[in-house]
C-alpha cells in the first residue's frame, strides 16, 4: 500500500475525512497531522445584553509550526505529498483571510515566519527528490469569514458586495497590490461593518505568498504540480487582476499557455475540492506512471459553456476540462475511457439515466454531476439517479455546493478509482477499496441531498426558532454553540442523529444500492481490460453519533456511513 502525506486545507470532512476515504478506495493510506494540530473553529465565546448578541471572538486555526514539523519527521515514510499552503503557512483557509494591521515587508522577504514555513517543502524535494510533491494553494475569496474574530454576517455580505464592484485594470505586482481600491475611474469610499484597510493588508499578504509559491517553489522545481484555486470568485471584483497575473506567472515561469500548464500548473475556480482532485492525481502517478485518461463529457441540459455561476470566474465547462487536467487526465472529445455525465437541467434527469444505463452495457466507466441544485443536490435529478441499479456502480458523484466543489469532488472520486481497478489484481486491496469508494458514493447522496436538502430545513428551522439572541435569530444555524442553549444545541444533535439514521435506511434500501435485498445493486471491483468484476452492496452502517456539527454549524456536518460489499 501506497503512503501519501496529506495536510488539507483545513478539517472540514470534504478536505480531510473524505480524501482519507477517497485515498482508500484507491489502495492509499493518507498520512495527515494530528487532529488537534489541524484544528479550525468559528468564534467560541461571545458577550450578550438581555437578548442581544454584542459580539464575538476566539476562532481556531491549525499550528502551522507543528505541522511543518510533522512533514519533516513523517517524509521519509511516504511515497508523496499533497501539502496545502494556506493550512502550512495560516493554519488553515480562514486563517488565511484573518484582517491584518500590516500587509508585512516588501517582496521577496515580506514575512520570514511565512516563507520559512513554506519553505519545508524545498526541504522535502531536497531530500526525496523522487516523490511526488503536489500542492494547493488559493486567491483569496472576495468576502470576510462571518462569525471569525468578531465579524458577523453583515460584515461578509458588504464585504463580498464591495470586493466585487470591478477594479481598475493593472498587469504589474506592485499596481496590483497598490490598486486594490482603486475603480475603473477612480476610488471607492468607506465601509461600514468591516475595515477595508486591514482587508487590503490581508490581501496583499496573501498575494505575496501566491507569488512566492510560484517563483521560488514551483519555478525551481520545489512543486511537481501546484494547484490554484480561486475561492469565490467573480468574473470581476478585487480578484481579477491577480488571477490573470497568476496565469502569465504559469505561462512565463511553468511553461503554460493561456495561463494553464497540465504539467506544472492550473487556476480555477474552486478550493475545497482541490484535495480530492489532487489525490487522484497522485494515485494515477502510482499506479499509472502519469498515463493520461480520456474524459469526455455529455450535458443533459444547456452546455456549461453557457453556464457560469455567480461564485465562480469560469463556465462550466472551462471548469471541468480543467480539473480533468488537475487529476491528470485529458479532455477528449471521442471514445473516452470514462464518461462525464452532466446534468444541467432537472427535466433532462431521466434522459441522464438512459445515458449511465447505456454506459455500463457498452463498458465505459460513468462520473456523475449535479448542476441543477444550487449548494445541494436537486431533488428531481436524485430520484432518477437513486432509482437506477447501475448508478451505484459510478466511480464518482457529487452534487454539493459550487460547481468547481462538485467538479473536484466527483472526478477526484472518479480518476482514484480508475487508477486502481485498472492496475490492481490483489484480492484483499480490492475488497478494502471496493469498501471504500462504496462507504463514499453512499454518503455523497446521504450527505449531498439527504441532509444538504432535507434535514438541514429542519435543522436551521428549529436553531433559528430557539436562538438566544432576537438581533441573530434569523441566521443562528450559523453558530449554534453560540446562538443556541446548550439543552437546544442538545436538541439539534439528537435531531441530526435520528434523522440521519432515518435517511440512511431510505438510501439503502434505494435501487441504486438494494441494500438488504435479494439482488442487491453492484459496485466496480475490477477493470481487467474489457472485462469488469463486481461487488454487490451487502451492508450500510452509520454510527450513531458519528453525524455532528463539527464546526458548531449546521451548513457543515460529520458523517462517515461504513457499506460493506462482498
Amino acid at each position: 500500500m501506497k503512503n501519501v502525506l496529506y495536510v488539507p486545507l483545513d478539517d472540514r470532512p470534504v478536505n480531510l475525512d473524505d480524501v482519507i476515504t477517497q485515498g482508500k478506495s484507491a489502495g492509499i493510506h493518507v498520512i495527515t497531522p494530528d487532529a488537534a494540530d489541524l484544528r479550525n473553529r468559528l468564534d467560541s465565546h461571545k458577550t450578550s445584553s438581555g437578548t442581544t448578541l454584542l459580539t464575538t471572538s476566539c476562532p481556531a486555526y491549525g499550528d502551522s509550526a507543528k505541522i511543518r514539523q510533522f512533514i519533516l519527521d513523517h517524509a521519509a515514510s511516504a511515497d508523496g505529498f499533497i501539502l496545502s499552503a494556506d493550512m502550512l503557512a495560516y493554519g488553515g483557509l480562514i486563517g488565511s483571510r484573518r484582517l491584518r494591521a500590516d500587509a508585512g515587508g516588501a517582496y521577496p522577504a515580506y514575512d520570514s515566519t511565512v516563507t520559512d514555513l513554506l519553505d519545508v517543502i524545498c526541504l522535502v524535494k531536497q531530500a526525496y527528490p523522487d516523490k511526488p510533491v503536489y500542492v494547493l494553494d488559493t486567491i483569496m475569496r472576495l468576502a470576510t469569514t462571518s462569525f471569525a474574530e468578531g465579524l458577523d454576517l453583515a460584515a461578509y455580505t458588504e464585504s463580498r458586495n464591495f470586493m466585487l464592484q470591478p477594479r481598475r485594470v493593472f498587469s504589474q505586482f506592485a499596481d496590483i497590490l497598490s490598486g486594490y481600491n482603486l475603480s475603473p475611474d477612480g476610488s471607492y469610499g468607506s465601509t461600514a461593518t468591516f475595515d477595508k484597510e486591514q482587508y487590503y493588508n490581508t490581501r496583499q499578504h496573501k498575494f505575496k505568498t501566491n507569488r512566492y509559491i510560484l517563483e521560488y517553489l514551483a519555478q525551481e522545481g520545489a512543486i511537481d504540480f501546484l494547484a490554484v484555486g480561486v475561492d469565490d470568485a467573480n468574473t470581476q471584483g478585487v480578484q481579477i487582476n491577480e488571477i490573470h497575473y497568476v496565469e502569465e506567472c504559469i505561462n512565463g515561469w511553468l511553461g503554460g499557455m493561456n495561463g494553464q500548464n497540465p504539467d506544472r500548473a492550473i487556476i480555477l475556480p474552486d478550493a475545497d475540492g482541490l484535495g480530492q482532485a489532487l489525490m487522484a492525481r497522485m494515485a494515477d502517478q502510482f499506479y499509472r506512471n502519469g498515463a493520461k485518461t480520456g474524459y469526455a463529457v455529455q450535458y443533459f441540459g444547456p452546455h456549461g459553456s453557457t453556464l457560469t455561476s455567480p461564485y465562480e470566474y469560469m463556465d462550466v465547462h472551462q471548469n471541468i476540462v480543467h480539473h480533468v487536467e488537475i487529476v491528470g487526465a485529458e479532455f477528449v472529445s471521442s471514445s473516452p475511457a470514462v464518461e462525464i455525465v452532466a446534468v444541467t437541467a432537472k427535466d433532462q434527469a431521466p434522459a441522464a439515466v438512459d445515458r449511465i444505463e447505456a454506459n455500463r452495457a457498452n463498458g465505459t466507466p460513468t462520473v456523475v454531476i449535479d448542476f441543477v441544485g444550487a449548494g445541494a443536490a436537486d431533488a428531481m435529478v436524485t430520484e432518477a439517479l437513486l432509482g437506477s441499479r447501475h448508478t451505484g456502480s459510478l466511480l464518482g458523484y457529487s452534487g454539493w455546493n459550487t460547481p468547481g466543489n462538485k467538479i473536484g469532488i466527483a472526478l477526484g472520486m472518479s480518476q482514484a478509482r480508475y487508477a486502481f481497478v485498472t492496475t490492481e489484481n490483489d484480492a484483499a486491496a480490492l475488497s478494502l477499496a471496493v469498501n471504500a469508494h462504496g462507504s463514499l458514493l453512499f454518503k455523497r447522496f446521504l450527505k449531498d441531498y439527504y441532509y444538504k436538502r432535507l434535514a438541514i430545513a429542519e435543522i436551521r428551522e428549529y436553531a433559528r426558532a430557539h436562538s438566544l439572541y432576537e438581533n441573530v435569530a434569523a441566521i443562528a444555524d450559523q453558530n449554534m454553540l453560540l446562538f443556541n442553549s446548550p439543552e437546544d444545541y442538545a436538541h439539534l444533535q439528537a435531531m441530526l442523529r435520528e434523522r440521519m439514521q432515518i435517511h440512511t435506511a431510505t438510501l439503502a434500501g434505494a435501487c441504486a444500492f438494494l441494500i438488504g435485498s435479494d439482488e442487491p445493486a453492484c459496485s466496480i471491483r475490477q477493470i481487467n481490460g474489457d472485462g469488469w468484476s463486481f461487488s454487490e452492496y451487502a451492508s450500510a452502517v452509520l454510527p450513531y453519533d458519528d453525524p455532528d456539527y463539527i464546526w458548531g454549524r449546521a451548513f457543515e456536518i460529520t458523517l462517515n456511513p461504513n457499506l460493506t460489499l462482498q
